[in-house]
């Protein structure tokens, strides 16, 4: 977890510090600046989704194992792309490649923590707790396909691909209560 928090601190100063500032000293120079802004504000929001989920994740893995270790390395990877991916859309808001791509990379990450997630539940064998607070992870399996749908219309309508992202991360902003219930209501 020392590592992951680590990882997240770095990623989002990485974003932060791809914001420079406007060359004109008006207010009319800052608003040319919105999709750079606009950019950095989801992705931080990404970057604090996957941090809070991994840290309830990992409430309920007592021991990690190798294939633990290195389906996380894996997220972590995936995760340092975004502030590239991040800045790309920032400086070249609904072009096509670059608003694929930056889709690319949030399905990366999403199919790295599912990784992640099955890494965990073989190393706990039957009755994983992990396995019993994800369930059947209705989230988990409609946020890949989002992506899929953002990635693809992104060669035909930018813009729709940025609402597909968007419905992902508000779909993950509603509060997950599974790691909660399977830990008995705890904090």
């Amino acid at each position: 977890m020392a590592l992951t928090d680590g990882m997240v601190a770095i990623i989002i100063t990485i974003m932060v510090l791809e914001m420079h500032p406007p060359h004109a000293a008006d207010l009319a120079g800052l608003a040319k600046l919105w999709p750079v802004f606009f950019s950095y504000a989801v992705s931080f929001v990404y970057v604090a989704i996957y941090w809070n989920n991994h840290h309830h994740f990992f409430r309920l893995i007592p021991h990690v194992g190798a294939s633990i270790m290195w389906s996380n390395l894996n997220l972590l990877f995936w995760l340092s792309l975004v502030p590239f991916s991040t800045a790309w859309i920032g400086e070249h808001p609904f072009s096509p490649v670059p608003t694929a791509i930056y889709g690319a990379v949030l399905l990366a990450c999403a199919l790295s923590f599912t990784l992640m997630q099955g890494a965990a539940i073989r190393s706990q064998g039957t009755d994983s707790p992990v396995r019993h607070a994800i369930g059947r992870d209705l989230k988990g399996k409609l946020s890949p396909l989002l992506y899929l749908a953002g990635v693809a219309i992104a060669f035909v309508q930018p813009i729709l691909s940025y609402l597909f992202y968007a419905a992902v991360a508000v779909m993950w902003l509603i509060p997950d209560r599974r790691v909660e219930s399977e830990l008995g209501g705890g904090h």
